[in-house]
């Protein structure tokens, strides 16, 4: 297998783009991710997405997107795997030129959310649940994440305002992010007067939707120089859909398995991890996250959140230009905006959010409540 490099970064701002169709955005972060790559031909692209059929009435993404970019004939083709769409079309780019099937690769996550009304995504969002054993049973996607919750804070004693530190962490993080869709500093106080979604769940809790792409240009490394990153762990893993199928609903079993296999491709150990990209959708997956990929103990997490070891300047830095909760999170993107953005601390482009000497970074993708969950190590030294 031939090691892999990434040579091109683009992304477009999360917002409502009502002006703009999905091809459009796909094709703004993928014509930025060439231009930054300074390459004139691609021969294949791997798109994440997860509601085209529902919030745009589009299926069949690999000629459609391939189509409007100008790159007819090639492989292209949409993968699918819940909110972790984007980083399954990442894993699929590497592991196609890491085969030597193709040698410029593309891989783009796009999602238009905000032309459908909110009950109709909300319905599109809980088709990553179990649809026998939850769905019919008229549990929506945050009932399932506010269940989770609340067994945590049962088992561990926590509070839910001890959970403010990871919003108010991401907010910060998103004030100096251009590409962002918050740019409002979040107070504790703010935090424990949002409106309640579903207990113990609040409007603060949430990471909002939005519309959004991202891309990456993959090539073998060997055969390039400059500023590249490398990309040194790919693993995924999945778990029961149904979270009352898994063992111990509280711990992400699926994250555990593929974190370790990535650390293991790495050769590394968490605590080398310099950035991390988790899938803060709901605060208690930052929690869970931070468990299970060895950051912290099992019912901890919400330790570090308080003690500020998430913050910039903490040991384990997340959320660093704003994570789901206030970067946004156009779902079958996203795992594509956190690979970006590991790049560019990794390539100490990231403004006044550089995380400083930053050499090795992680970004993890959540599909469902921790059925399809997605990592990834990327290094440049």
């Amino acid at each position: 297998m031939r090691k892999v490099a990434v040579i091109g970064i683009g992304q477009i701002e999360i917002k409502e783009h009502w002006d703009k169709s999905l091809k459009e955005l796909a094709g703004e972060a993928i014509f930025a991710a060439v231009q930054d790559a300074g390459i004139s031909k691609i021969n294949g692209i791997f798109i994440g997405n997860m509601m085209s059929g529902s919030a745009n009435k589009q299926q069949h993404l690999g000629a459609y997107i391939a189509d409007w970019v100008g790159a007819k004939n090639i492989e292209a083709m949409r993968l699918e795997s819940a909110c972790s769409s984007g980083a399954a079309a990442f894993r699929a780019a590497v592991m196609a030129v890491a085969s030597g099937e193709l040698e410029t690769v593309i891989a783009v996550g796009v999602e238009k959310m905000t032309d459908s009304p909110t009950a109709e995504m909300t319905a599109s969002l809980a088709t990553a649940a179990d649809a026998d054993w939850e769905i019919d049973v008229g549990i929506s996607f945050v009932a399932l994440n506010a269940l989770v919750m609340q067994r945590y804070m049962f088992e561990y004693g926590w509070k839910h305002e001890d959970f403010a530190a990871f919003s108010i962490n991401a907010h910060s993080n998103a004030i100096h992010n251009p590409y962002a869709r918050f740019h409002s500093l979040l107070t504790n106080e703010k935090y424990l007067h949002s409106p309640m979604i579903c207990e113990p769940i609040n409007l603060m809790d949430s990471s909002p939707m939005g519309d959004g792409a991202a891309a990456a240009v993959l090539v073998p490394f060997e055969e390039h120089s400059g500023n590249q990153v490398y990309i040194v762990g790919s693993a995924a893993a999945t778990d029961s859909i149904a979270v009352h199928d898994r063992q111990n609903p509280i711990w992400l079993h699926a994250a555990e398995l593929s974190s370790k296999q990535a650390y293991s491709q790495a050769g590394i150990s968490p605590e080398e991890i310099d950035v991390f990209e988790y899938h803060d959708a709901f605060t208690i997956m930052a929690a869970l996250s931070l468990e299970a990929c060895g950051f912290a103990e099992p019912g901890k997490a919400p330790k570090l959140a308080l003690d500020e070891e998430i913050n910039l300047k903490g040991n384990i830095p997340v959320a660093c230009l704003g994570g789901l909760k206030a970067r946004g999170h156009p779902v079958g993107a996203t795992g594509m905006y956190q690979i970006v953005e590991v790049i560019q601390q990794l390539r100490g482009t990231a403004g006044e959010n550089q995380i400083e000497k930053a050499k090795i970074g992680m970004a993890q993708s959540i599909g469902g409540s921790g059925s399809n969950i997605i990592t990834h190590i990327l290094r440049n030294d």
